[in-house]
């Protein structure tokens, strides 16, 4: 038996808007969104509205068993591209005309529908032929004036265009600026998050969210440390901090209404957060658990690890991407030593050891990637330690590092942005590693589905007819069984420098001379030192907040 805590439940006759919000994915990735905790905390705390969740494969909400054709608004949070094809799905189950086109010219009062998250606000492109409204940016300044406006209009779907009024308001074929919080003292921050509770173990790993039942702190939003692969890190510029102040009364009121210890810190570089150390401490000394999703390397220290260790983490995710060489390229400026030092540290606190790399970086050669190979065998032998057994075979510590492998996306808003997608090349360099790291805890992410991120990532409105073709094979759960895989390689290549790019309408502050001048540095092996009050590198994004 599930049950939750924290809902929010209203009288519909009582509010003027139904607003469902939907994830189109599974419930355990659904409630470990910050953003969308966000969303239904946040439309709830207005009278006039009640938001209920619908979360895939589901098409009823939780809140009220209402289907999705009741409500007035229909809004999907997009995090992740291949939930894309769920999208289609869910408004197919719903008895929802998927393309707008048709939603329009039916008699029946269909909801009007919106989406956001980070995929919609880089390309919304795929999708247009869908969407009604796409939220470009960040929720907490835009959606209270796009309810207001709902309310305000006689007819909202047929007065569509007035929503434009609105920064961070994306229709099809009109120009859009994205909208985000300029201080994040002022952004929402969640002290009632929904909790979820079950006594059966078989319903606690399909329901309990990734990271538990947890208290996500969001410690910052942005990151300028300028890795050049790294969409969020450019998407989402400037660096914004919630002081320690704030954070430690969003803790604190949050478990006062949660029972719950354990905190999650979110943002995109937690370890640069620049009260990291007082934060960890202070939050220990309160009696909170700490963890966090990933760690930068080069700002990790042993206070940090130390008091992660002391709260009860069991394990740390990093992510030196790549070998030194290329490291630099992707502007990631680690040293082997440094990434070494962390590791041993953390053997030596007992805690497990998550690694991300990346492969298909377009200055990559074959000599890379056999030097790859040595170098994830040479990390993967710091877990032994120098004992010996009486045959003189090595004693592992008795935590693990993990290995992930993943083929390199070209994003949009990047200096990537122009690059293509080899499938072919890809394939052939994971069967290369495979082969020679068989003996390794290591994972690798298919090249099939790196081709479909690339196209739903950097590809046009075209890509839409893929989507719906898929729906044909709608019965398949397995993605890779609802695609024709010579259908999306025709969409495999990249874009001249000169090229219009699908998403040029969507301005998220970023030039793009700065682009192609880090594009270049790329292939030159430089390094841009990270921005900070020091030092400025054109790319006016601080113009956006």
């Amino acid at each position: 038996m599930i049950y939750e805590e924290n809902v929010i439940k209203k009288k519909p006759m009582k509010v003027n808007i139904r607003f469902a919000s939907v994830y189109p994915n599974l419930y355990r990735t659904a409630m470990s969104s910050l953003g969308y905790q966000i969303i239904y905390g946040m439309i709830n705390d207005r009278e006039d509205c009640w938001c209920e969740r619908v979360i895939y494969p589901n098409t009823r909400s939780i809140e009220s068993n209402s289907p999705l054709k009741d409500f007035d608004i229909i809004s999907f949070t997009l995090q992740y591209e291949q939930d894309y094809f769920n999208v289609l799905e869910i408004l197919k189950k719903a008895n929802i005309p998927i393309k707008k086109k048709d939603r329009e010219c039916k008699n029946d009062n269909y909801p009007l529908i919106i989406a956001g998250g980070p995929c919609a606000t880089s390309n919304p492109l795929p999708l247009t032929d869908f969407i009604d409204i796409f939220i470009i940016g960040e929720a907490e300044v835009i959606l209270d004036k796009f309810l207001n406006k709902y309310q305000e209009l006689n007819d909202p779907k047929k007065e569509i265009a007035s929503f434009l009024d609105i920064k961070g308001i994306y229709i099809s074929d009109n120009p859009c600026e994205k909208a985000i919080v300029s201080k994040m003292d002022k952004a929402y921050h969640v002290v009632k998050p929904i909790i979820t509770k079950t006594d059966d173990p078989k319903e606690k790993k399909e329901f309990s969210p990734v990271f538990g039942n947890s208290i996500l702190l969001n410690v910052s939003r942005g990151c300028t440390r300028g890795c050049r692969f790294c969409m969020s890190g450019y998407m989402y510029r400037p660096i914004r901090e919630t002081s320690l102040k704030k954070l430690l009364n969003v803790a604190e009121l949050a478990r006062a209404n949660t029972d719950e210890n354990k905190v999650s810190l979110i943002g995109a570089a937690v370890s640069d957060y620049s009260k990291i150390d007082e934060l960890t401490h202070e939050l220990l000394e309160r009696g909170f658990q700490i963890s966090t999703p990933s760690l930068r390397i080069e700002s990790i220290t042993d206070e940090t690890l130390t008091s992660l260790k002391l709260s009860g983490a069991k394990t740390i995710t990093i992510a030196p991407e790549s070998i030194s060489k290329l490291r630099q390229s992707i502007n990631k400026n680690i040293t082997n030593e440094k990434i070494e030092e962390v590791i041993k540290n953390s053997i030596e606190l007992g805690l497990n050891l998550k690694l991300y790399f990346l492969i298909g970086l377009p200055n990559e050669t074959k000599e890379d990637i056999i030097e790859l190979a040595s170098y994830i065998k040479y990390l993967n032998s710091l877990k032994y330690n120098s004992q010996k057994t009486t045959n003189s075979k090595l004693i592992p510590h008795s935590n693990s590092i993990k290995f992930s492998v993943n083929p390199l996306i070209p994003k949009p808003h990047t200096p990537l942005q122009w690059e293509g997608y080899d499938i072919n090349t890809m394939k052939s360099k994971i069967k290369y590693l495979r082969s020679n790291l068989k003996k390794i805890a290591i994972r690798f992410d298919s090249a099939k589905m790196g081709l479909l991120q690339y196209v739903l990532s950097c590809k046009g409105k075209e890509i839409g007819k893929l989507l719906e073709k898929s729906l044909d094979l709608h019965a398949n759960k397995d993605i890779n069984k609802r695609i024709n895989l010579n259908d999306w390689k025709k969409h495999g290549n990249g874009y001249n420098l000169t090229d219009t790019l699908p998403w040029n309408n969507i301005n998220i502050g970023i030039s793009q001379d700065f682009l192609k001048t880090e594009r270049q540095k790329l292939f030159e092996n430089k390094l841009t030192p990270w921005c900070s009050e020091k030092y400025c590198y054109g790319c006016k994004s601080c113009r956006s907040k």
